[in-house]
């Protein structure tokens, strides 16, 4: 057994989101050449491309009359007949263009793909390399560059094909997953663990927000050593709660977005602001990943599916990306 299968699928880069947009095709061939540098994508059995999820999987977390506008104002644009034609999705900021549902079905699709092979047993870890991302989509709206939840749909797939039953999603994205915290709010068989920066987009986390006990969040104010703070609450707070949680299977929403250099949530790109940023450093992600992992390795054998959200300096994603996939694969 491998410890790391990656999934991934070249036709990410036909969502196309507009020029000068931060979530750009750019992203994926960024984080692909960092993983094929790195090696991982040589072995066949464990470099596997995505398929795309079904809509009955969509629609364990999405209702029908959302994923029917999604495709609808896709194919609207396809009508255009222009190749490079993009709206904004109807129900917030959400760049589209023609090929948007059918490469979102994709990005939802990895994640299954990637509980199937820890489930199964045939890789200890997976991560998937998709966009578009997935953490801001709530169960009736798209938003913050995000079409279908890919994190909540994989863990709602895990606990209808293997009846898993606690499912663990560990959030590191710089922006709070207000989708993710929405489908599972009341839901105990899904606890869901955030650090972002308070006060920014999309505004939500509050750290009174506890759901049926099962959601923790921690607003964390950006500036000089906010990355200390984030650390402490992993080493801390999450190890804490999962000696009573236990859970079977662990997923992270992996965003990147609050490395330093990240110019929507980096320290470097606000320093002086109000909203500052949070100050990550690279080494920072190598650190949170052994700590998850030592909480996957405690509570179910190492299971982990981790899934990119944010990131949006190509430089400091693909580092980031290298520190999380090299302590994944040990």
């Amino acid at each position: 057994m491998t410890p790391l299968t990656i999934i991934h699928h070249p036709e990410c880069i036909l969502h196309l989101t507009g020029q000068g947009h931060p979530e750009c095709p750019e992203r994926y061939i960024a984080v692909i050449n960092e993983l094929q540098n790195q090696g991982y994508l040589q072995e066949a059995s464990f470099n596997l491309l995505a398929k795309k999820a079904s809509n009955a999987d969509i629609l364990r977390c999405h209702s029908q009359i959302y994923v029917n506008r999604v495709k609808a104002e896709c194919e609207y644009l396809r009508m255009l007949n222009i190749p490079e034609a993009t709206s904004m999705l109807s129900t917030g900021d959400v760049q589209i263009c023609s090929n948007s549902f059918e490469i979102a079905l994709l990005a939802a699709g990895a994640g299954l793909l990637a509980v199937d092979k820890v489930m199964q047993e045939k890789s200890k870890t997976a991560f998937c390399a998709m966009r578009p991302p997935g953490h801001h989509a709530t169960t009736s709206q798209g938003m913050g560059f995000c079409l279908f939840n890919n994190i909540a749909i994989a863990a709602r797939y895990a606990q209808a094909t293997y009846n898993v039953k606690k499912v663990l999603i560990v959030d590191w994205d710089v922006h709070h997953g207000n989708g993710t915290q929405e489908i599972f709010y009341n839901d105990p068989s899904v606890f869901y663990f955030s650090t972002h920066q308070e006060g920014i987009y999309p505004g939500t986390g509050k750290k009174e927000d506890i759901g049926a006990g099962n959601i923790y969040n921690c607003p964390i104010s950006g500036g000089k050593n906010s990355r200390l703070e984030v650390l402490k609450a992993y080493e801390d707070d999450l190890a804490n709660a999962m000696l009573l949680f236990k859970p079977e299977l662990v997923l992270i929403s992996a965003g990147f977005d609050a490395h330093h250099t990240d110019p929507l949530g980096g320290y470097d790109a606000h320093c002086g602001t109000p909203q500052a940023g949070f100050d990550l450093i690279t080494q920072d992600f190598t650190t949170l990943t052994e700590i998850v992992q030592k909480i996957a390795k405690k509570h179910c054998q190492g299971k982990i599916v981790s899934i990119l959200e944010g990131g949006y300096n190509l430089k400091a994603l693909a580092e980031s990306v290298r520190a999380h996939t090299k302590i994944l694969s040990e």
